[in-house]
């Protein structure tokens, strides 16, 4: 299983969001040794499959598969032992899925042995606001609607939360500090928030408890994305 983050550069997960595995593998390539991990979401995986699995495992780099599975129990179950098969380190799930979902996933991961992917569930959405929720049904503010998720999906058996990093410090106060963080909604100093609603910067997550940061556009969009990298990095370690 793939162990917590002991370096800043391992920190980082870099969101690979594009529709061609060969860009995805070259940035997996030229960012070995400068981020920790490499983010497959649905664009690519959609795009491409195993094969998108298969080009960035090449890097070296440890493969975080974001496809947020949600379904019944023994679907998920299923798609759960498909990845580990892939050899894929980390694989999120909705915790809206239910408590039943949660422990057949962390039970399919299980059935792999030492090195299963570790299972995340995501709460709510960077993109959505509080008036969103409401649209949806949730009258509950984001932060409540997460930490509720949060304690059912650790109840149930995931080994980590995909929160905001507005959330970070309230999960670490609430799950305590075996619970693995992985943060999407980073944006450094000066960055666009672009779809995001619920942003801060790297130094500020850290700080509040993250384990992961999930940077895809300030990174891969970069002119130098090894130099956006490798500058993400020094702002944690200062």
């Amino acid at each position: 299983m793939l162990a917590r983050p002991a370096t800043p550069a391992a920190r980082i997960a870099v969101a690979l969001d594009t529709p061609d595995p060969a860009r995805a593998a070259a940035w997996a390539r030229a960012l070995a040794g400068h981020v920790g991990v490499a983010k497959v979401g649905l664009e690519l995986f959609t795009a491409a499959g195993a094969a998108a699995v298969a080009a960035v495992r090449g890097s070296g780099l440890p493969v975080f598969l974001d496809v947020k599975l949600h379904d019944i129990p023994n679907t998920v179950a299923g798609a759960v032992r498909a990845a580990a098969r892939l050899g894929v380190a980390m694989l999120t799930v909705h915790a809206a899925g239910g408590g039943a979902m949660i422990a057949a996933a962390r039970a399919a991961a299980e059935g792999v042995g030492h090195d299963r992917p570790i299972i995340l569930a995501v709460t709510v959405l960077t993109s959505l606001t509080a008036a969103d929720l409401a649209a949806t049904g949730v009258e509950a503010a984001p932060a409540a609607q997460v930490l509720r998720l949060a304690r059912l999906a650790i109840a149930s058996g995931a080994d980590g939360i995909v929160c905001s990093p507005l959330e970070v410090a309230p999960l670490r106060a609430a799950l305590g500090d075996a619970v693995r963080l992985a943060v999407p909604g980073i944006r450094p100093a000066g960055s666009r928030a672009d779809d995001q609603s619920r942003v801060t910067t790297p130094a500020e997550a850290v700080a509040a408890g993250a384990d992961w940061l999930v940077i895809g556009r300030p990174i891969t969009a970069a002119s130098d994305p090894v130099a956006a990298a490798d500058a993400i990095a020094a702002s944690l370690r200062a």
